[in-house]
């Protein structure tokens, strides 16, 4: 088989070779200039195609459904299930299931989901294709921010990545892109937000394939700011001045509202492709999730101690009420005292300490609180970033490096922003001012405890969105909130909570040099318990 490969492979070269060789400018002349082509495709529709790609996968969301529901969404202790598979929610390490996101970065493209294939190629095509033409000055730099976004969450997830040379075989035949250095790519990131931002033009073109803000220049700066300032946040252990020098630009001009909540929204009909992803799953497509998936006891007794108003809004009893059917229940229970969350780490062994069934809190599965059904319609918003998580970072920059005013202030208006934008999922979910301000006149800042406060409700904030890539990344930069681990025989690190993912193994096989020499640098080994450059011990 082996000799077969070599002669067919051998054969193959020899054609391509005496075919290239006979012309010159064989590309060109062979062109056919009625197609589509980098001269006259418009670009635009490749941003769109990236945006999709940042809100989950286009094929059957397994970038979201194991990135960030059954690993982020159960360590977070947002979720809770006793799904066998789920293994976030054991700290188990399944290889397949923390590689999802990535996809593939260097070596042979094969179909499928991940970043690199949906996100990093699309985005690096449009930054290409569009440089120096004026027409497109602005979906350039949004262009350019867009990767800024894409390429945070993927160094947040593993570390050292290919950044610089990923995506770009088209353009320079770099098929094998070297790993650079987290430092090195957070450093560029906050390069690339603060000089696209800048450039943004309020009388340039308006690009049509924006999914976020349909082109609105004004939103796209704000947003450029926010999103700096959530960069230079993330290195408030490793790297103050750095973070201090970039919170100072951003500064007086990040998200001022609601209104300027980016967020990606979903096909009411249920289209394969712009399907909401976390919905899909959440609502059993993929399994019995629906069933056995609920809001986590940390959560749930959090907004209850608490007596939060989003809960009556975010959580619901009795929505599923047969394992069989994944049927809603219309008359599900939405009152504060009936919801109950469901412990982690637990199962359905029938063994005693870890099936749920023998657990003090067990009556039956539809006693644990869903979540409501408002949150996960299949044509809801996919939240990208928002005011109140704007607000809460410059809470945490006031109380950390007495930056940006008061605080107190900051914190005022996240929380009552956190509860507010609950509307756009629906209406009906939002909280009301006076119930928002009421909660906060029950629980007044305290600069004693004051990063605890911010970053709690950061954290409850990024559960209510769904969006637990950021919920872990703030975990890992803050310590907050203070989760208890669970304990589950056979977890894969001693039972602390992970704080990064292993690489892709597929990627020794086909990126071997630039794998090997990133798997050897990870300090701790190449496991779910070593750290990211900025998760500073």
């Amino acid at each position: 088989m082996k000799k077969i490969f070599k002669y067919t492979a051998l054969a193959l070269v020899g054609v391509v070779l005496s075919t290239t060789g006979c012309r010159k400018d064989f590309d060109k002349i062979n062109t056919n200039s009625a197609t589509y082509n980098q001269n006259n495709f418009d670009p635009n529709y490749v941003l769109t195609s990236a945006q999709l790609g940042y809100s989950g996968s286009s094929d059957f969301s397994y970038d979201t459904w194991r990135a960030n529901l059954i690993y982020c969404s159960t360590m977070m202790q947002g979720f809770s299930t006793v799904i066998s598979y789920w293994a976030g929610d054991k700290y188990i390490l399944n290889a397949d299931y923390t590689a999802a996101y990535w996809g593939f970065a260097g070596g042979t493209p094969t179909a499928g989901d991940g970043a690199y294939p949906e996100q990093v190629r699309p985005i690096a095509d449009v930054v290409q294709s569009t440089a120096d033409k004026p027409q497109y000055k602005n979906l350039h730099q949004i262009a350019r921010i867009m990767k800024a976004l894409i390429f945070e969450r993927i160094t947040d997830l593993y570390g050292d990545v290919p950044y610089s040379q990923a995506g770009l075989g088209y353009y320079d035949k770099t098929y094998f892109p070297v790993y650079d250095k987290q430092q090195a790519i957070y450093m560029d990131l906050l390069k690339e937000i603060s000089e696209a931002t800048t450039a943004l033009d309020p009388n340039g073109d308006k690009p049509s394939g924006d999914k976020y803000y349909g082109g609105d220049i004004a939103k796209w700066k704000r947003f450029g700011n926010t999103l700096l300032l959530r960069v230079a946040m993330r290195l408030s252990k490793v790297d103050q001045a750095t973070a201090k020098l970039y919170v100072q630009k951003a500064i007086g001009n990040t998200m001022t509202s609601n209104a300027d909540d980016a967020a990606f929204m979903g096909d009411a009909a249920g289209g394969r492709n712009t399907i909401n992803r976390n919905s899909q799953i959440l609502l059993g497509d993929g399994g019995q999730e629906n069933y056995y998936t609920r809001w986590s006891k940390t959560f749930i007794d959090f907004l209850k101690t608490n007596n939060d108003p989003r809960l009556t809004k975010v959580a619901v009893t009795n929505l599923y009420v047969d394992e069989n059917t994944k049927a809603q229940n219309p008359a599900a229970n939405a009152t504060a005292p009936a919801q109950k969350g469901m412990p982690n780490g637990k199962d359905l062994s029938g063994i005693a300490g870890q099936d749920i069934r023998q657990d003090g809190s067990f009556t039956t599965f539809p006693d644990y609180s869903s979540p409501a059904p408002n949150l996960i319609k299949r044509g809801g918003p996919t939240f990208v970033l928002t005011y109140a998580e704007s607000e809460l970072l410059l809470a945490d920059a006031a109380e950390r490096f007495g930056l940006g005013g008061s605080a107190a202030d900051h914190y005022n208006n996240g929380v009552e922003a956190s509860m507010m934008y609950l509307g756009e999922y629906d209406p009906s979910s939002a909280v009301s001012k006076t119930d928002a301000d009421a909660y906060l006149a029950a629980h007044p800042y305290v600069q004693a405890n004051g990063l605890e406060m911010i970053n709690h409700q950061y954290w409850t904030l990024t559960c209510t969105m769904l969006d637990f890539y950021e919920a872990w990344s703030n975990w890992r930069r803050t310590g907050f909130p203070v989760l208890i681990p669970v304990v589950y025989p056979g977890n894969n690190t001693g039972g602390t909570i992970p704080r990064r993912f292993p690489y892709p193994i597929s990627e020794a096989g086909t990126n071997t040099a630039n794998y090997n020499a990133a798997h050897n640098a990870v300090v701790g080994g190449d496991l779910l318990t070593s750290r990211v450059w900025w998760d500073a011990n």
